[in-house]
């Protein structure tokens, strides 16, 4: 697994994980219980995670739809 996508907001985690599972790519989000140990502020980012073998697919589909990845 790689991580592709790391943001403290939650709706682009959702709206990123529609948009791969739609191109039938699985992914796997890390941290998003971290909530209850940080007093549900919103500090700690959550992650999503790609096998390695859709990680540049996965790049492109967030890329055409306006989802910063960070990768540049």
């Amino acid at each position: 697994m790689k991580e592709l996508l790391r943001t403290n907001d939650p709706t682009v985690i959702a709206f990123a994980t529609a948009l791969l599972d739609g191109e039938g790519i699985t992914t796997f989000a890390t941290d998003v219980h971290m909530s209850t140990l940080e007093g549900s502020i919103g500090a700690l980012p959550r992650r999503l995670l790609v096998r390695d073998d859709d990680h540049a697919r996965a790049r492109r589909v967030l890329a055409d739809n306006d989802i910063d990845t960070g990768d540049g």
